[in-house]
């Protein structure tokens, strides 16, 4: 007949002990503990002989242990670490890490799983900073030094009272910037003075601001004044003449072609008004010329005192938050519709756009010969809020990254956001930021709400722009001049087929993308690399020097 097992099986029972008294136990010990020793009849006294071989002496003895260590220890309760996930772990010292050989220190928790995981941080903390880290900016640094030849030349078109420019500048705020620039330039190349900028009311918005009131004027006549002499006004002398009017100049012209053109007329009859100045003025100028657009650009431009101090204001309480990527989002109406392209939130919106291009032809400056899917592949078209956040994934921009959106209202209103703010929910504009009231005075003037988003935009840790344009391509040489701060060119000609492939796993997608922008995150380029560069998008070797010579682009 069978015996049950539980006849003979020895009844057993278990005791915890705190870790730290088991480490400190040698082993022939622990063993002593572990073993359990054979029962003898004896009625020798407690103290006897084999009365050590009692467990309860054996438990007195652990009592009296523990109460010394935790005594040793200043009955320090932390130390022992009673709820630890961890409680019997012993870690080895590593001299290569350079962590502690015991996991008791208190705060030590994160070096632990980084110590368990090869001296790599976790993967999302890594992506998270990666995200934020800076271009090497190879130490370029500005460096406006003029010729002895341009110097000599100031101080007689500096001096010169019978030659004067006047120049009329269209367009939004950034565009307007860049005629600014070259009416500058032009102005030097002719040995003239120049007359405030007028700002032309915009179509689109009707602002009607003029100079003084976007730009710092004082401040503009000061910085320029060994290089063009500003003027508010036309002089009395000059005021009645009938000046020699140029609405026609081509595209890309050099200083030679500018001198043959109107040195005569304007010696002649005194004043000169030049209209529709965007892009005329060749990009490739002697170096002293690119070094006085730089100046222009970076220096002489600064926005009106009350625009700065507000813009600041809206900066700091950005920048409170942590650090923040500036998104500059080109979703509007008029940018749908002079683009080309369509918007891609429903059949109703994409009519809205079809039907607003019909009826104003004049608005399309995209090329007309290419339809909508062949911009969209080449190029040529903004990202919609679904591409924008995609691409931020892939980057590795976390969920929890600030985002400041600059740029007007999109067309379809916060539905065309929500695949931006529903992946990242800290997600601001100017609006949401500025106190009641502070904006209601300039709610009509677009050029000062775009001044705004400027300078918020200009000093975010992360730039990047949903398409190029005039913002996109002023913030980049700005962000190059201080120091090549991080900004990212999306490269939607290269991308774009790979997100329109749904089979395309998405760690497989994170990894191209990587690769397609890792060299489009606002590092040092040469503008001479590619003809056609502006030098104030591109401010190097012109305008930005390093004293290293193992550096190459």
């Amino acid at each position: 007949m069978a015996k049950s097992k539980s006849c003979n099986a020895r009844k057993q029972s278990y005791i915890s002990v705190p870790c730290q008294i088991i480490n400190s136990l040698s082993s022939s010990s622990l063993q002593s503990l572990l073993v359990s020793p054979k029962k003898k009849n004896s009625n020798r006294f407690f103290f006897g002989h084999n009365s050590f071989r009692s467990p309860r002496v054996w438990l007195f003895a652990l009592f009296l242990v523990g109460l010394v260590g935790m005594f040793r220890l200043g009955w320090n309760v932390e130390t022992l670490i009673p709820f630890s996930p961890y409680p019997c772990l012993q870690t080895q010292s590593n001299p290569h890490l350079g962590f502690s050989s015991n996991i008791d220190t208190v705060g030590k928790k994160d070096d632990f799983f980084i110590a368990n995981n090869n001296g790599q941080p976790p993967t999302r903390s890594h992506l998270e900073s990666e995200f934020w880290k800076q271009p090497d900016g190879m130490s370029y640094r500005p460096c406006l030094y003029f010729s002895a030849e341009y110097r000599r030349a100031s101080e007689a078109i500096v001096k010169d009272r019978s030659k004067y420019l006047l120049v009329v500048v269209s367009g939004g705020m950034n565009q307007q910037r860049n005629q600014i620039v070259d009416a500058v330039v032009i102005a030097r190349i002719l040995g003239a003075a120049l007359v405030v900028p007028i700002l032309q009311v915009n179509v689109i918005w009707g602002d009607e601001s003029e100079f003084s009131d976007i730009f710092d004027l004082a401040h503009f006549k000061r910085v320029l004044t060994d290089d063009v002499r500003i003027l508010s006004s036309l002089p009395s002398t000059h005021i009645m003449r009938r000046p020699v009017e140029e609405n026609r100049t081509p595209l890309h012209v050099s200083p030679r072609w500018i001198r043959a053109r109107y040195l005569k007329r304007i010696n002649r009859e005194g004043v000169l008004l030049l209209r529709g100045l965007d892009s005329r003025l060749s990009k490739d100028l002697p170096p002293d010329l690119q070094k006085l657009r730089c100046k222009v650009a970076f220096q002489a431009l600064r926005f009106a005192p009350q625009i700065l101090e507000l813009g600041n204001k809206i900066t700091q309480r950005m920048e409170s938050k942590g650090p923040y990527l500036a998104l500059h989002l080109r979703m509007e109406k008029d940018v749908w519709v002079r683009t080309g392209c369509l918007p891609g939130l429903s059949k109703e919106y994409d009519e809205i756009i079809h039907n607003e291009r019909i009826r104003r032809p004049e608005l399309l400056t995209a090329r007309s010969n290419m339809t909508y899917h062949e911009r969209k592949l080449a190029g040529l078209c903004p990202l919609n809020a679904f591409e924008v956040t995609r691409l931020l994934k892939a980057l590795g921009a976390p969920r929890s990254a600030k985002i400041y959106w600059a740029g007007g209202q999109p067309l379809g209103g916060k539905e065309a956001l929500s695949p931006l703010t529903k992946e990242f929910p800290h997600f601001y504009s100017k609006e949401d930021l500025a106190l009641p009231g502070e904006l209601e005075p300039f709610a009509d003037k677009a050029s000062f709400m775009a001044a705004i988003d400027y300078i918020v935009s200009e000093k975010s840790d992360v730039f990047m722009p949903s398409h190029g344009g005039n913002m996109g391509h002023a913030i980049q040489g700005n962000r190059a001049y201080a120091g090549h701060k991080k900004y990212i060119t999306p490269n939607k000609r290269h991308m774009l087929p790979y997100f329109l492939n749904a089979s395309l796993p998405e760690a497989e997608f994170n990894r191209i993308i990587k690769e397609l922008h890792h060299e489009s995150l606002g590092q040092p380029e040469l503008r001479t690399s590619k003809a056609g560069r502006d030098v104030t998008k591109y401010p190097i070797p012109e305008c930005m020097c390093n004293n290293t010579l193992t550096h190459s682009i």
